[in-house]
């Protein structure tokens, strides 16, 4: 492992960073990935101009990367284990899913479809001051499913392979892909680096996810199907995996029409079933604890297994 860690020590590890995700959740001051967006916000107002946009990405995506996993990797180096720990905890997003995500179901369920709307509002870039019930509910589950793997599970997997600064670099450039990534007129040639550095760090983590998903099923063969036919029509080729897999898993039917900045987007079907309701968004968020739960599993199995080889 690039972080010098053996298996038993990332094993532990993991169980604490998840942990302490778990018991303290979101910081509420100061939030380290709160103040890297209002980083990379100023560098792109200072960068995103002019000629040659696409050298000025990678530019921005170096700055804004580079030295805070450097200083990640230092700080592992020099402070041990702990520092490990805390550093996965503040990359980790498994607690802020379920607090951002199982209010939208319990006010959907109380009928108060206005404190839904402005719920979820907070985690998706789409439009909701219009929608129904059942489109918030395909919106918070589509972000569970699809934050299982961004916010969750390629963390964990990144801090396998490469410890906290590991963890912390995924988190990093997931954050800019969000930001910059998209294919409009002001980020198309700038956030083209960020978009598919992301893409790279991310293939093998969407992967295992929808695996995961698929494997954790409630209709397993579903799941397996629609990630073969329907991920390749999605934009993303990280998402379509990972939302496809999970839609199908849960027996329903997601992607379709969603509006943005008053425009109606249809996009490709994903899953197959009922539409989505209320209840739905706590089934969701029950297969990416699942799948993070999985994970953390194999990963003391593996531990044990080679302390026994070595004993």
């Amino acid at each position: 492992m690039l972080s010098g860690l053996n298996l038993a020590q990332v094993a532990l590890l993991l169980a604490g960073g998840v942990l302490l995700d778990l018991l303290l959740g979101e910081a509420r001051r100061w939030h380290p990935l709160v103040g890297f967006g209002n980083l990379a916000m100023r560098i792109e107002r200072a960068l995103n101009r002019g000629n040659v946009r696409f050298v000025r990405g990678v530019l921005a995506w170096t700055l804004a990367v580079l030295p805070l996993a450097a200083l990640g990797a230092l700080l592992c180096h020099g402070a041990g284990l702990a520092a490990h720990a805390f550093l996965l905890y503040f990359c980790l997003g498994f607690r802020s899913l379920r607090d951002h995500n199982l209010p939208i179901a319990q006010a959907l369920e109380s009928g108060d479809l206005a404190r839904a709307r402005l719920l979820t509002a907070r985690i998706v870039s789409r439009d909701t001051m219009e929608a129904s019930e059942a489109d918030l509910a395909k919106a918070s589950a589509e972000s569970l499913l699809e934050n299982g793997n961004d916010a969750v599970f390629g963390t964990l997997f990144w801090f396998v392979v490469a410890g906290g600064a590991g963890a912390l670099l995924f988190r990093l450039a997931n954050t800019l892909d969000a930001m910059w990534g998209y294919k409009s007129t002001r980020y198309l040639a700038f956030g083209w680096a960020a978009a598919r550095i992301d893409d790279v760090l991310n293939y093998v983590p969407a992967r295992l996810t929808a695996l995961s998903y698929v494997l954790l099923a409630d209709h397993r063969r579903a799941a397996w199907e629609c990630w073969r036919a329907q991920a390749p029509g999605w934009p993303s080729p990280n998402a379509g995996p990972v939302m496809a897999s999970g839609a199908g898993a849960l027996g329903l039917a997601l992607g379709g029409s969603a509006t943005y900045d008053g425009v109606a987007e249809q996009r490709p079907p994903l899953g197959r079933g009922r539409a989505a309701q209320a209840g739905d968004i706590a089934r969701a968020w029950k297969l990416v604890r699942a799948t993070a739960t999985l994970w953390l599993g194999v990963a003391a199995a593996a531990a044990l297994f080679m302390g026994a080889l070595h004993a």
